[in-house]
């Protein structure tokens, strides 16, 4: 996965809580109930991140994923009518996110979790299907390592050696 670091301090960006769960810690005098709370964050300009906050509260947990998020914000690569350059297929744990790019016109098809990292990535035109494990955060990460992982036609004219036109 390439990372680059992104200035979160500059963007104009909008958080979108994708799942909130309640964790018990067993302890000697009874159950610790704490809140995990998964956020995603992006500029909708080929910005996006994810992050995890825990927490006693949720109001506190969703701030910490926030920041969780805005700490490890990737690049996407966005081609003219917002969609991805090209096919690719995201994996992280046992989650598969296969991302196929679209037409003009043809909108976002995704499922829940996938669907909120692209709205917030701008991308407004893609066909996703998520295969393998349907956890929400895995889903979500899988998602932001495929984005993450595309290539526009100038950076592959560019490790090969050739210009736009050759390829």
């Amino acid at each position: 996965m390439k990372r680059t670091i992104i200035d979160a301090s500059q963007l104009e960006l909008t958080e979108k809580v994708v799942s909130i769960k309640r964790v018990t810690k067993v302890v000697k005098g009874g159950r610790n109930f704490r809140f995990s709370a998964l956020v995603v964050v992006g500029d909708g300009n080929g910005h996006v991140g994810a992050g995890v906050g825990k927490a006693a509260e949720i109001p506190e947990a969703i701030r910490k994923g926030k920041e969780d998020a805005m700490k490890h914000l990737v690049s996407v690569a966005v081609d003219q009518n917002a969609s991805i350059p090209h096919d690719y297929t995201g994996k992280f744990g046992s989650s598969v996110v296969l991302l196929k790019r679209a037409p003009e016109g043809t909108g976002v098809i995704a499922g829940g979790p996938a669907r909120s990292v692209l709205e917030l990535a701008g991308i407004k035109n893609i066909r996703t299907k998520s295969l393998g494990s349907n956890n929400k955060q895995n889903v979500v990460l899988a998602t932001i390592q495929g984005l993450s992982e595309l290539k526009t036609p100038e950076e592959v004219a560019a490790l090969r050696g050739k210009s736009v036109d050759e390829l």
